[in-house]
């Protein structure tokens, strides 16, 4: 059974993102600016295929360049299933907090205001760590060691992300984004 959540989980997280992007789509907001100023990000999308197919193989016997698992465990593995459950209500609940604001990437042509409520009064990055609870969920219940790789893989191009989004904040809003990073952590 976790593994099957396991699986809805990544459904859920693509769908909930996905349909922000079609609803601001719908409303004249263009949110998907992905790539457009790092051309190298196009790099993840075909990395996070192979990886929401590695999901899907475990949860339902496909074949996989992975079998083998780290460990074994049922607690843990719902364990994981309750980070995923955990993660996807962050998200939900910083989809929510960004109301029209939400951009998949940086928007330089038409930034909306700085939000600074909602969930993003107590991290200046809900998203990424919704995310990366979900991906350590995911390999708490499909422990192996590819997505242990990308988890490490996920942390390291978020905070590289993350940095370059507050540099562009910085600029952009100035004292009232330093004030804001004084006020709130960059995670958790």
């Amino acid at each position: 059974m976790p593994a099957y959540l396991g699986a809805l989980a990544v459904v859920l997280l693509l769908g909930m993102v996905l349909s922000r992007v079609f609803l601001l789509r719908r409303l004249g907001i263009v949110a998907m600016k992905f790539g457009e100023i790092d051309k190298t990000d196009f790099l993840i999308p075909p990395v996070m295929l192979f990886y929401f197919y590695l999901v899907f193989a475990h949860a339902f016997g496909w074949p996989s360049v992975a079998r083998g698992q780290l460990l074994h465990s049922v607690p843990i593995a719902w364990a994981g299933v309750a980070a995923c459950a955990a993660g996807l209500v962050l998200l939900l609940w910083s989809l929510i907090s960004f109301k029209q604001s939400f951009r998949v990437g940086i928007d330089t042509d038409k930034p909306d205001a700085l939000i600074t409520s909602g969930i993003f009064a107590f991290s200046r990055n809900p998203i990424y760590v919704a995310f990366a609870l979900v991906l350590i969920g995911e390999f708490l219940i499909f422990p192996n060691w590819i997505l242990l790789l990308y988890l490490a893989g996920f942390v390291t191009l978020v905070h590289r992300q993350v940095l370059r989004e507050e540099n562009y904040l910085r600029a952009h809003y100035g004292r009232d984004y330093l004030d804001y990073c004084q006020r709130v952590r960059r995670y958790f």
